[in-house]
């Protein structure tokens, strides 16, 4: 968790130094606001159980809408809602033979967040994330041959999703928001109703 916090953090330390040097008259922190935004994840799978399962990470599209609900100055709630790409890449051998996979799964993410505005320029977010798978791609190769296989989701019960973490920051500009997060999974709901604890965990970055 601290190697996804500290590269937000950096991205945090940064802006913010730029940003507060600018003269803004204009405090957006008691404001409704309503806004769209895209960017990119950079996601992988970990074994929850500490196995000897190794991903690496993919790049995968995020993009969607938000909004900023103010509690006075200092405080907010801000709900999302993303279509989020996520997924791993993972590569072994059946049968001596090589192969690779790369598995891509697409989400719909609601995280709601608290909101703590420490300041006009730089806001620290925190709460939790549901997310509902859509479609899933998998593409096994062989160093030769490519063979994609694609399952869709949208018919199947909703209870086949997830609950998760996110936590972030926003970087407030005059009309733009620069935003990075991480989400982890936490559990899943089963078929019966029930709900348990995913053995591979999606574990996500996200830049916007």
């Amino acid at each position: 968790m601290k190697k996804i916090l500290i590269p937000i953090l950096l991205f945090v330390a940064l802006f913010s130094e730029k940003i507060c040097a600018q003269e803004n008259k204009t405090d957006f922190r008691q404001k409704l606001i309503f806004g769209l935004r895209a960017g990119v994840n950079y996601s992988k799978v970990y074994d929850a159980k500490g196995d000897n399962f190794v991903a690496d990470p993919k790049w995968g599209f995020a993009g969607g809408a938000f909004v900023s609900i103010p509690i006075g100055t200092y405080l907010g709630i801000q709900p999302e809602v993303m279509l989020s790409q996520k997924g791993f890449k993972a590569n072994g051998h059946v049968i001596g033979l090589p192969y690779t996979l790369t598995r891509t799964t697409t989400f719909i993410d609601v995280p709601v967040f608290l909101c703590v505005k420490a300041s006009e320029f730089v806001t620290v977010l925190a709460g939790p994330q549901f997310s509902y798978l859509v479609k899933q791609v998998d593409a096994f190769g062989n160093g030769t041959t490519t063979i994609e296989q694609e399952q869709n989701f949208e018919k199947q019960d909703m209870r086949k999703n997830r609950f998760g973490l996110s936590v972030g920051a926003n970087i407030n500009l005059k009309h733009f928001v620069i935003s990075g997060r991480s989400a982890w999974d936490v559990s899943k709901n089963n078929d019966d109703g029930s709900s348990s604890t995913p053995r591979y965990k999606n574990l996500t970055t996200r830049l916007l």
